[in-house]
C-alpha cells in the first residue's frame, strides 16, 4: 500500500438498501468463531506503512487476534455509585457545586479531583477535567446542553480513567464548533487524553462541527447508551483501540465513521466491535483499524466510500450491510501521515490530517490498466507481453451473456497484475455480510478466505473492479458466498478451496432476479442485482466438485457451468501460497 500526503474526502452520499437477497442453501450450521488470521503489524523504515505478517505467523482464530492486541481500559458501571455522585448545575456561563473539586471562570467549568460527578443544567462553555494522573472522573450527565466554540465542549486533559455515564431517561448534548488552534490537543466536540468509557441508558448527541466527535488518545469504549455523533472529521476515534460491546450508534462523519489509528505500537491501533446497532454514514471509511478490524456481533449498516478497512478484517458474527463508493472490505495495511519529503505530519492538529488510509494496492489495478492502455489493441484482444489490457471503464454491461470485451486475465492461475501478496487477511467466519460497492466488493492486499456465515457481494459495474479481488489466495472452506459483479475483472476461489464453488458469465441489469440452480432443479442461491452485471460466482455446501449448475437470470436461462472451472479470461483466486 501506498503512502499519501492527503487523508481522502469524498462527498457523501445515502444510498438505498434493502436488497431483497434470498437464499435457499441446505448448509450444515457452522461455527461462529473459528479461524481469523490477525496482524503482526511492524513500521517500515521508509515508508511509514504497518503490515500484517504472514500466513505463518499470524494468529488462527479470532479469539486469537484480540489476545495479540492491548486490552482495552473500561470504567464499568459497577465500579462506582451514583451515590457518591457531587451535583454539579451548570448555569449558563460557570456552574455551582458544592463539591471543592469544581470551580468556574470565563465559561470553563474545570473539575479537579478524582470522584463522581451529576451535572445538569446548560452551559455555554465548556468541561474541563485536570486531575491527578491517577484520578478516575466520571461524569453523569443528567440532562446537560453544553455549547463550546473554537474547543472541545468536555476535555479531560489529566486523568487516569474518564467516564461518561448517560442517565436514565436523560437527553444530553454537547455541540463544539468554530474552528481549533493549529496546536490543539483537544480536537474533538468530546476529548480525552486518557482512557474514556461510555455507558447509561440516557442519550447523548454529539455535534463535532469544528473536527471530531468523540476522541480518546487511549482506548475509547462504548458499553451501552444511545449516541448521535455528527463530525466534520471522524465520528468515534480511540487512538489506542476503540471498543463498542453495545448501544445505539448512529454516525454521520465527513472522514471516519469509527477510527483507530495508533501506529507507533503493533498491539493497538484496532477496532472491535461486540454487540450494538450501529449506523455509520461517513465521507471516508465506515470503520478503520490501523492494524485490525475485528466484528463478532452486532448488527451494523455502513454507507461511506471505502466500509472496512485494517491490516486484518474478520467478522464472525453479526449483521454487517455496507454500501460503499469504493471498496466494500478492504484489508490493506495502516500508513502513517507522510509529507512529500518523507516527514511525518501530526494526526492531532487538524482535520486535513487524520486517520484516512491510501487507497491499496489491489484498487491500484484500474489505473494501471489505463497506464496500460497502448498495450492493448483497440478491439480488446489481450496484448502479448503479459501485460493486462484495457479495461472498458462504462460501466457498460454485455446483453448476450458473454463477458465484457477486454475481460479478466488468464483464469486458475494468478493474479497476473504483478501484484504481490503483502500479507493482509480478510477472513469471515460466521455473521450475515452483504455489500454493496461500486469498488471493488471483497478486496485483500493479501489473502481472502470464507470459513463460514452468509456472505452477498453485488460487486462493481465498472469492469475495472471485481466484486472479489486478493493479491494472495481466495479460499472457500464453509459457509454460503453470491457475488455478482460486472464480470471485467472477476476472481474465482481457488482450486485449493475445500468447498466447491461455481461461476458463469452471465449479464443482467438492475432489479434482475439471479439463481443459481442444481441440475435437479435445487436453487443453490438467489439474489437481486442492485446494478448491471456480467459475472455470476457462488458456493455453499450444496455445491458438488464437478457438477453442474445453471445460471438463469429472471427465470430465463443465462449460461452453464461447471463447478471449480474458473471463468474464461477470467482471474484466478492468486497464486497458491506455499
Amino acid at each position: 500500500m501506498n503512502g499519501r500526503t492527503t487523508p481522502r474526502r469524498r462527498p457523501k452520499l445515502r444510498a438505498a438498501t434493502g436488497l431483497g437477497i434470498s437464499f435457499a442453501l441446505g448448509v450444515a450450521a457452522l461455527t461462529g468463531c473459528s479461524a481469523l488470521a490477525g496482524s503482526d503489524a511492524s513500521a517500515d523504515e521508509t515508508t511509514a506503512t504497518t503490515a500484517a505478517t504472514s500466513s505463518e505467523t499470524r494468529p488462527d482464530s479470532v479469539q486469537a487476534v484480540i489476545d495479540a492486541n492491548s486490552d482495552q481500559t473500561v470504567v464499568k458501571d459497577d465500579e462506582w455509585s451514583e451515590d457518591d455522585a457531587a451535583d454539579v448545575t451548570l448555569t449558563g456561563d460557570g456552574a455551582e457545586s458544592d463539591s471543592d473539586a469544581v470551580s468556574s471562570s470565563d465559561g470553563v467549568v474545570t473539575i479537579s479531583g478524582a470522584g463522581v460527578y451529576r451535572l445538569t443544567g446548560s452551559l455555554d462553555g465548556s468541561i474541563v477535567i485536570d486531575a491527578a494522573d491517577d484520578a478516575q472522573v466520571v461524569l453523569i450527565l443528567d440532562g446537560v446542553t453544553i455549547s463550546a466554540s473554537d474547543v472541545a465542549a468536555i476535555s479531560s486533559v489529566t486523568a487516569d480513567d474518564t467516564a461518561i455515564y448517560l442517565a436514565d431517561g436523560s437527553e444530553n448534548e454537547v455541540t463544539s464548533s468554530g474552528t481549533y488552534a493549529e496546536d490543539a490537543d483537544a480536537n474533538a466536540a468530546i476529548y480525552a487524553d486518557n482512557d474514556l468509557t461510555i455507558s447509561g441508558t440516557g442519550s447523548l448527541t454529539v455535534n463535532g462541527e469544528a473536527n471530531d466527535g468523540i476522541t480518546s488518545k487511549d482506548d475509547l469504549v462504548v458499553l451501552s447508551g444511545t449516541l448521535d455523533v455528527t463530525a466534520a472529521d471522524d465520528g468515534l476515534r480511540g487512538k489506542d483501540s476503540l471498543t463498542v460491546r453495545g448501544g445505539t450508534i448512529t454516525v454521520d462523519a465527513g472522514g471516519d465513521g469509527l477510527n483507530s489509528d495508533q501506529e507507533d505500537d503493533e498491539t493497538q491501533g484496532w477496532v472491535l466491535i461486540e454487540g450494538g446497532t450501529l449506523d455509520i454514514t461517513a465521507g471516508s471509511d465506515g470503520i478503520d483499524g490501523f492494524t485490525d478490524v475485528v466484528i463478532t456481533d452486532g448488527d451494523i449498516t455502513i454507507d461511506s466510500e471505502e466500509g472496512l478497512e485494517g491490516g486484518v478484517v474478520g467478522i464472525s458474527g453479526g449483521t454487517v450491510d455496507i454500501t460503499t463508493t469504493d471498496d466494500g472490505i478492504n484489508g490493506s495495511a495502516g500508513t502513517a501521515e507522510t509529507t512529500t519529503d518523507d516527514s511525518s505530519t501530526s494526526d492531532e492538529s487538524s482535520t486535513t490530517t487524520d486517520d484516512e488510509t491510501a487507497d491499496d494496492a489491489s484498487s491500484a489495478t484500474a489505473d494501471q490498466t489505463a497506464a496500460q492502455s497502448d498495450d492493448a489493441t483497440a478491439d480488446g484482444e489481450a496484448p502479448t507481453d503479459g501485460e493486462r489490457p484495457e479495461m472498458p471503464t462504462d460501466g457498460e454491461m454485455p446483453t448476450d451473456g458473454q463477458r465484457p470485451e477486454g475481460g479478466g486475465m488468464g483464469g486458475g492461475g494468478g493474479m497476473g497484475g504483478g501484484m504481490s501478496d503483502t500479507g493482509e487477511w480478510v477472513l469471515i467466519e460466521g455473521g450475515t455480510v452483504t455489500i454493496d460497492a461500486e469498488g471493488d466488493g471483497l478486496d485483500s492486499n493479501g489473502s481472502l478466505d470464507i470459513s463460514g456465515g452468509t456472505v452477498v457481494v453485488y460487486g462493481p459495474s465498472n469492469a475495472g473492479n471485481g466484486a472479489l479481488d486478493a493479491n494472495g489466495e481466495i479460499t472457500v472452506s464453509g459457509g454460503t458466498l453470491l457475488a455478482i459483479d460486472s464480470g471485467g475483472m472477476s476472481e474465482t476461489p481457488s482450486a485449493d478451496s475445500s468447498q466447491a464453488w461455481v461461476a458463469a458469465s452471465a449479464s443482467g441489469d438492475a432489479g434482475a432476479t439471479v439463481e443459481v440452480v442444481a441440475e435437479d432443479g435445487t436453487v443453490i442461491a438467489s439474489g437481486t442485482a442492485t446494478k448491471a452485471f456480467g459475472a455470476v460466482i457462488a458456493s455453499s455446501g450444496d455445491v458438488t466438485t464437478d457438477g453442474t449448475y445453471t445460471i438463469t437470470i429472471d427465470g430465463e436461462e443465462a449460461a452453464t457451468a461447471t463447478a471449480g472451472e474458473a471463468l474464461a479470461g477470467g482471474m484466478g483466486g492468486g497464486a497458491p501460497q506455499g
